[in-house]
Order: C-alpha cells, then sequence, then structure tokens
C-alpha cells in the first residue's frame, strides 16, 4: 500500500503526459485542418465567401428536377474604412440609381438617429452621473435613448427612410461581410455599377433554386435563409446566419448533401479580398421518381378533378392523392397530391403532394388485409370455413352489417366481396368470446391494440420513416366501447395517412416484410416483419386477387396485368356536420411477382344526407387510368 502511494503523484503524471500528448496529436494532425480554419476566422485574417452552389435534383432517368440558375445581386462591401459621411453619400446614389424603395423600420430609424445626432439630451442628470461612475454601462444608456426616441423621426420623409434603410443594408453584419442590397438584377442596373464609382459596390453573380416540375414543389422543398425556430441548429452545424439552406422537403432532408463548400479570402489591410480557395458545388441526388410518370398522373387527377363535378354528389370532393411504388425495395416511383380550388369562377389546381404524409384519413376496407392478419395470428379464423354473411347485433348497438347480404363466404371470398360481417365475428372472437344476438361486448384498450399492434407493423398508424422532414402518424381514437371496436377492424375507426397505405400495401405484397420508404434509388433496408407464414399470405394474396379481378375491385385495373388489392369506403363526418364518404384503392402487380404498387385516395368523394346514395365512379376511372398506364410502360 505504500508502495502504491508513492507511485500515485507518478501514475497522474503520466496521465497528464498522455493527456498533452493526445491534444498535440490532435491539433496537429487529427483535426488540423478545422482548428486552422477556426484560427483564421476567428483572427478575421480569413472569411468565407457566399453560400455556394447546390447540387441538383435529379429523377432516376437522370432529368433535372431542381437546378441553380446564375443571377447578378446588387453587393456592397467597405473597403479602406469609408467615412460614415460618404457612406451615407453612397446610400443616397444607390437608392436613388437603383430605386430601393424599402422603407426603414421603426428601430433601423432609431438606430440612424442615434448615429447622427447628440443625443445626451435624451438622459437626466442622474442618468450622466450613474454612467460616468460606471453604474449604467453604454448597453443600458443605449437601451435608455432607443426608448425615447419618438417624435424625433417625424424629420424623416419617405425619401429619407428609403435612403436610411438603404444605408442600414450596407452596414448590417460584420464589417468585413460582403451585403446584398437587391437580388436578380438585369443587365442594365449591372451596366451601372462601374459607371457610378462608388467603392466597394458591385455586381457579382449569384444564383437562385429553380424547381422545373412546379407541380411536385411540395416535395422538392424550398431554400432560403436561415429561420429564427431553426437557428440554433444550423449553426451549431457549422452555418452561417446568412446561409442558404433547404427549407423544407427533399431541399431539407439532403441539405448536407447538396449543400456545396463556400469560397476563402484572405482580408487584406484595406479590406480588399485574395482568394485562397474556390468554392465547390454541392452534390446530386437521384431521386427514385420518374417525372413521366408524375406528369401522366397529374393529368389524371386533374382530369377527374374537372370531370367529378359532372356528377352528382360530388360538392365536397377537391383533392386526390395518388402513389407508386416498388414493394421489393420500397423506393416511391411517383407522388402526387392535387387540390381544385375555385374562387369567383377561377380554377386552380394547388400541390397538396405533401399531405400524402402529414394528413390522415379513415379509409375503411382496405385495412381488411391487415384484419384477417390478426385473426389468423390468434386463431380466429378458420380458413376455408364457411359463414353465412349477415349482420351483428350487440346490445345497445344498432345493427352492423356489410354493404348487401353477400351469401356463404370463407376468408378469401370475405375479402373479394368486402365483408363487414366476417369481420365484426372475427374481431369478437378475438376477445375470446363467441357472437350472439343481442350479446354485451366487453372491451378494453388491449382488445384494440391487439389489432393496432398488427396494423402497426404494416405501417398503419405509425411513421413509416421515409426520408421526409414531416411525417404524421395518424390519428387512434381514444373511446373505449364494443362497437368501435368492430369499426376499428374494418378500417373505420383510426385514420391513416395515404403514405401508410403505401407502407402496408407492400409489405402485403412482400409477405410481410416491410421495407423503409424513400424518395431516393435505393434498396431500402426492412423496418419489421409480420411474422404471418407462407399458407396465411397466399389467403390474403388469393383474396386480394379476387377482390380486382372478380370482386369490388372488378374495373379498378385491367385483368391482363394479374393485379391483386383492395377497395375502400368509409363514412366521416366532414368539419363534424357533413356526412361524406372517403374512397381508396390499393393494388400490387402482378399478382404472382410484384413489381410495382399504387395507392389511390379521394377524401369526401360523396356526401349522404339522407336521401343520396349515389357515389360517383371518380376513384375507380382515377385507378383504372393510373394503373393501366404504369402497367403497360414501366
Amino acid at each position: 500500500m505504500v508502495n502504491y502511494m508513492k507511485k500515485m503523484p507518478y501514475l497522474l503524471m503520466l496521465f497528464l503526459y498522455l493527456i498533452i500528448i493526445y491534444r498535440i496529436i490532435d491539433i496537429k494532425f487529427i483535426n488540423f485542418d478545422e482548428y486552422y480554419k477556426q484560427y483564421l476566422i476567428k483572427s478575421n485574417n480569413v472569411i468565407e465567401g457566399p453560400t455556394a452552389l447546390r447540387g441538383r435534383i435529379l429523377d432516376s432517368n437522370g432529368v433535372v428536377l431542381v437546378d441553380n440558375q446564375i443571377i447578378h445581386n446588387l453587393e456592397y462591401r467597405k473597403i479602406d474604412n469609408v467615412s460614415y459621411n460618404m457612406e451615407i453619400e453612397y446610400a443616397k446614389t444607390i437608392q436613388s440609381e437603383f430605386n430601393i424603395d424599402k422603407s426603414a423600420s421603426i428601430n433601423e430609424l432609431k438606430n440612424f438617429y442615434l448615429l447622427s445626432n447628440d443625443t445626451s439630451n435624451l438622459l437626466t442628470p442622474e442618468e450622466k452621473e450613474l454612467y460616468k461612475y460606471r453604474k449604467l454601462s453604454d448597453d443600458d444608456i443605449y437601451k435608455i435613448k432607443i426608448d425615447r426616441i419618438d417624435n424625433e423621426l417625424d424629420m424623416y420623409n419617405d425619401i429619407d427612410k428609403y435612403i436610411i434603410h438603404t444605408f442600414y443594408m450596407m452596414n448590417n453584419g460584420y464589417i468585413n461581410e460582403t451585403k446584398t442590397l437587391l437580388s436578380d438584377i438585369n443587365e442594365e442596373l449591372c451596366a451601372k455599377v462601374s459607371m457610378l464609382n462608388i467603392k466597394g459596390l458591385s455586381c457579382s453573380p449569384s444564383w437562385k433554386r429553380v424547381i422545373n416540375y412546379p407541380y411536385i414543389a411540395s416535395i422538392l422543398g424550398s431554400v432560403g435563409q436561415i429561420r429564427e425556430e431553426d437557428k440554433d441548429l444550423y449553426l451549431n452545424n457549422g452555418y452561417e446566419i446568412k446561409d442558404l439552406v433547404g427549407l423544407s422537403g427533399l431541399e431539407r432532408q439532403y441539405d448536407n448533401v447538396l449543400k456545396g463548400e463556400k469560397a476563402k479570402y484572405k482580408v487584406n489591410k484595406d479590406n480588399t479580398l485574395t482568394l485562397i480557395k474556390d468554392s465547390k458545388i454541392g452534390s446530386d441526388i437521384v431521386l427514385s421518381l420518374d417525372i413521366g410518370l408524375e406528369q401522366k398522373i397529374y393529368d389524371t387527377l386533374k382530369e377527374n378533378l374537372d370531370k367529378a363535378k359532372k356528377f352528382r354528389a360530388t360538392s365536397y370532393y377537391k383533392e386526390s392523392y395518388a402513389i407508386v411504388s416498388i414493394p421489393s425495395t420500397g423506393e416511391i416511383k411517383a407522388i402526387l397530391g392535387l387540390r381544385r380550388d375555385e374562387i369567383n369562377n377561377e380554377v386552380k389546381y394547388v400541390d397538396i403532394t405533401n399531405n400524402t404524409m402529414i394528413s390522415s384519413y379513415i379509409v375503411g376496407s382496405v385495412v381488411k388485409g391487415a384484419s384477417n392478419s390478426v385473426g389468423y395470428l390468434n386463431n380466429a379464423i378458420d380458413i376455408g370455413k364457411k359463414i353465412k354473411d349477415s349482420c351483428v347485433k350487440l346490445y345497445s348497438v344498432p345493427s352492423k352489417c356489410s354493404f348487401k347480404r353477400l351469401g356463404y363466404i370463407d376468408d378469401i371470398t370475405a375479402l373479394k366481396m368486402s365483408s363487414n360481417y366476417y369481420q365484426f365475428i372475427t374481431a369478437i372472437k378475438t376477445t375470446g368470446n363467441k357472437y350472439k344476438r343481442n350479446m354485451k361486448l366487453d372491451v378494453d384498450i388491449n382488445d384494440f391494440n391487439r389489432y393496432r399492434d398488427i396494423f402497426k407493423k404494416y405501417g398503419l398508424g405509425s411513421l413509416t420513416g421515409i426520408d421526409f422532414p414531416k411525417e404524421y402518424s395518424g390519428i387512434e381514437g381514444k373511446t373505449i366501447a364494443p362497437d368501435l371496436f368492430l369499426n376499428l377492424s374494418i378500417g373505420q375507426y383510426d385514420t391513416y395517412t395515404p403514405m401508410q397505405l403505401v407502407a402496408y400495401i407492400n409489405t402485403i405484397a412482400n409477405k410481410g416484410v416491410r421495407k423503409r420508404l424513400s424518395f431516393i434509388k435505393q434498396d431500402n433496408e426492412i423496418i419489421d416483419n409480420v411474422n404471418l407464414s407462407e399458407e396465411y399470405y397466399n389467403r390474403i394474396h388469393e383474396g386480394f386477387y379476387e377482390v380486382v379481378n372478380n370482386g369490388t375491385g372488378r374495373g379498378y385495373t385491367n385483368k391482363k396485368y394479374k393485379a391483386a388489392g383492395k377497395t375502400g369506403t368509409s363514412e366521416v363526418y366532414l368539419n363534424n356536420k357533413i356526412n361524406t364518404i372517403n374512397q381508396s384503392y390499393i393494388m400490387f402487380a402482378p399478382y404472382d411477382n410484384p413489381k410495382y404498387s399504387l395507392v389511390v385516395v379521394n377524401p369526401n368523394i360523396s356526401y349522404n344526407d339522407g336521401k343520396n346514395t349515389y357515389i360517383a365512379p371518380i376513384n375507380r376511372l382515377i385507378s383504372k387510368t393510373i394503373s393501366d398506364y404504369l402497367l403497360e410502360n414501366y
């Protein structure tokens, strides 16, 4: 013990030496470039140029969806410590020649007044005394004066306010920074710059983002200056507040790939700059989207949104969604959401494609493949056993039936003809009960979760993990009641996004293997697996095949393509007062070797006022046009 105590100081010294040696290696070798960059920036010897050109966004065939367009900006950078009075004269000239007609804010006017006038009269003798003896700081005095400036600003007319704003833009930020006064100016204005002979004023090349296919702009996203709510995130990751960044969509999701490397300049003694490292353009990203297919879907949705106005009971139908995916990889091949607005007899079509991930709907019977899965896993379905379709009558609950009496059905024909009764009987069995007319069915959250847990493994009611900044998991009903439990089993309770339906139909097509969804051209990872046997999946596939070719989905996809899928119809309350109808269709093809999947969702396609039962065939028309085009051409 004594020997150990004697060695302690030496061990501590050795430990300290190792830390010092590591820090030397880290500074000189491992992270030398980063430390040197920070040293140069902090010592003001080196500054970075404007945001570099971003990489392009391409579709799967190399078509450019988003590109950069070279523009010219009017810029100012202080040279040779230009005097305050000279800069005011510069501001007057610039404002006049380039017609900068943005007025100064109140804060800009107050700050300019402080710079331009003796403002000692704004302080009381006591405050001056406190400042003299450092009881009040410079910041304290500044705040006092700013608060007391009021009528003094009446001295500035409209032109003065334009000039003051121009002056403010010339001086806002660090002294070494280049300030942009006007963006995207024409050649005529550029030519004026050299004629004015204003030191530090230039017409400099820059860029703006151009979206070549605006009807999917909400997916592609936008670029702009860092927002206040994102400031800390970006600054902590090495950005500067003036940088242009991806604000939304794929521009935001893949900003770290698309952004380029800014040029570096050495600041000379006279405040001029010498280039020491050129800028580097960002990397392109290649999407899985096919813009030719996108165009076909856009035309189809637009045509049918217009056509619907010729049908009865379509007053509340204004939007449609369609998504095409590749089940084996999880790639999104095409996606579109389109809304038709009509205001003062003027029709506009609005891109709402991002709603496929952030808006959810009651989708109806399309979920019955997942519901059968719950039945299989809980021994509540005897495969091939036929029962007679009827109605379920629970105690104090109105009878609940299929859309019509369907005769004798089994697990396959129940899917084919979309029997509600079959799902109700299955749901009751999963609780450990056997159906009896007028029975009291006690259910709890565990009964609901027995369904929801399997649904989520398919992607229904859970995040799909798609590479997009925002995604919504939908709404789970909170009320626990026996009739709502039965509703859940037929897709009439919880809400799901169109993108969740993609995850679901892909997992059905893959026989339980759920791939992460993505807009990038790649084979995505497996994120879940529904542990259902091959035999059971063959039953679901056969049932879905019967739906499209001989059942409720006849006419939705041409029989020659051997598709399998499911239709869905649900009743909802729009704004909690109008009883409307949602319709949807999910499909994969070919049946025996799934190559593509399709999801179509049409909210509020009809309404039920107690008299009307008519539903326009829009869901079928959209689904058939898209699926036939897809399977014929791809």
